[in-house]
């Protein structure tokens, strides 16, 4: 739990630290959320496509 915690705080102070410095994100925000939830459900599924086989 420490560790989603650690990773929200540091994704919000990269978010601020983006607008002070009026820096624009590297990539639109819903193809990076969709990356992210690609990264996501791959990690998850091998190790119930291990279970299963």
């Amino acid at each position: 739990m420490k560790a989603y915690v650690l990773a929200m705080a540091m994704g919000l102070l990269v978010g601020v630290l983006y607008y002070l410095l009026n820096v624009k994100s590297p990539a639109p925000p819903y193809v990076a959320l969709v990356g992210l939830l690609g990264m996501v459900v791959g990690e998850q599924l091998i190790p119930i496509i291990k279970a299963m086989l």
